[in-house]
């Protein structure tokens, strides 16, 4: 999945998906619900998350604080299923539209950004 040798143009413009990885090892994904765009979360993927992610339609990711791979749902039954994968121009980012499970934030908000910075300090969100 990963080619170094593509010129920009070709990495811009062609069809090839070559993801550029942080120097971690990671790409950024942002998970919007397929139906409404809303923003649900911000996580990364390695190339093992991506890959299954692909393979099995359902999103996985990796922990950057637990350091491991992590299937999304997997304890809570809150999966996402992935209906499609954005790739941004250089592709070092993605935008993964899902049919969510249930909640997507571990605190059981639907989405990770229930809250906006107001006056300098954070307040619930209006719907």
């Amino acid at each position: 999945m990963t080619t170094n040798e593509l010129t920009a143009a070709e990495r811009e413009g062609g069809s090839i998906f070559a993801p550029k990885y942080d120097a971690h090892g990671l790409i950024c994904a942002v998970v919007c619900n397929a139906g409404s765009s809303e923003v649900l979360m911000v996580a990364y993927m390695n190339e093992e998350a991506l890959q299954l992610t692909v393979d099995s339609g359902i999103a996985h990711f990796y922990s950057r604080s637990r350091q491991t791979l992590w299937k999304k749902g997997e304890t809570s039954g809150n999966t996402l299923s992935v209906e499609e994968i954005l790739v941004d121009c250089d592709q070092d980012a993605l935008v993964l539209k899902v049919i969510p499970a249930g909640p997507t934030c571990h605190t059981g908000a639907t989405s990770c950004f229930y809250r906006v910075l107001a006056d300098g300090t954070l307040q619930p969100r209006s719907s």
